[in-house]
């Protein structure tokens, strides 16, 4: 068992060796764990896909080091009225409620553990890091085989739910499959993958043909467009390329607006799981991280995959 836990004092040096070692160690899920709501079915969907992909799980809580400074600096607020000892004592403020944040962060992060050894994951490492979100995960990038992310962040409540407010800048920048989950666990049995015949969508079959995260899973193969023969030699292109994941494969063609209708195939098929790519300039690249995105994102109510 690693167990890693990382003060504020030690973040840097600690940061750097342990993602050093990792590289020469196999492929992680790594789930981020936050104080959200969607945090336990993290942990749900992290422990599922670590047994699915017999993979070993990393639990990452990452404490926002611009929210809570090490070493508060506080030369710039110095203008009418103010006092040297009224400043130290702002910065020893800032100080305890890092030092408590970091401690609430242990603590979930023990709690996380507790719960992913429950469902029957083995090989779990627990990490801590004093930083910017993107700039940790893309630190961990060569050791992470998918990322578990909420889709809901930690403002979200019943009556105003909110997406991650880091949430697409992390999709734009690692270049690693996102297992995104709503806010309650169910075990995936099926997946569906949004297609549209370009390039980038092949790299995408690719990449899903050789990750056993939906393997064995009936899978559907969808294109949202017109219903032309070259369309479906595509599908059946990327069809034969995943092969190896030993699925029952369905395609489709779909006309309409790309967002509704790939939810409704999605629900007329009853399919939990949503994959998607970046894809180029096409209309699901503009989809996935154009204007439409949030309101992609803010009414999912079942796990979505992102292959970069």
């Amino acid at each position: 068992m690693t167990h890693a836990k990382e003060s504020a004092e030690d973040r840097s040096q600690n940061n750097n060796q342990n993602d050093q070692q990792g590289e020469v160690n196999m492929q992680r899920v790594v789930a981020c764990i936050d104080g959200s709501r969607a945090a336990p079915a993290v942990c749900d969907y992290a422990s599922w896909a670590s047994r699915h992909m017999q993979a070993p799980l990393t639990l990452l809580h990452v404490l926002d080091e611009e929210r809570y400074p090490a070493e508060p600096d506080l030369a710039g607020n110095i203008g009418l009225g103010s006092r040297e000892q009224l400043l130290e004592e702002l910065a020893e403020l800032d100080r305890k409620r890092a030092k408590l944040a970091l401690e609430h962060g242990h603590n979930m992060l023990d709690e996380a553990e507790r719960r992913v050894r429950e469902a029957g994951v083995e090989d779990v490492t627990q990490r801590q890091r004093h930083d910017d979100l993107t700039a940790s995960l893309l630190a961990l990038e060569s050791q992470t085989r998918l990322l578990v992310m909420g889709l809901h962040g930690e403002s979200s409540s019943d009556r105003d739910v909110h997406i991650g407010s880091q949430l697409e800048t992390v999709i734009r920048s690692v270049h690693r499959p996102i297992l995104l989950v709503p806010d309650e666990f169910t075990a995936p049995k099926s997946a569906m993958l949004a297609f549209d015949g370009s390039a980038t969508a092949f790299k995408g079959v690719e990449i899903l043909a050789d990750s056993p995260v939906v393997k064995g899973m009936p899978l559907h193969l969808v294109m949202i467009g017109a219903d032309t023969n070259d369309r479906w030699e595509q599908l059946k292109q990327a069809k034969k390329m995943l092969e190896p994941l030993g699925s029952e494969i369905t395609m489709a063609i779909r006309a309409g607006d790309v967002e509704p209708a790939l939810h409704e195939y999605q629900r007329e098929h009853n399919i939990d799981v949503l994959v998607m790519g970046a894809y180029g300039h096409s209309r699901i690249r503009q989809f996935l991280v154009g204007s439409t995105t949030t309101q992609m994102l803010r009414t999912a109510t079942t796990p979505l995959v992102i292959l970069r």
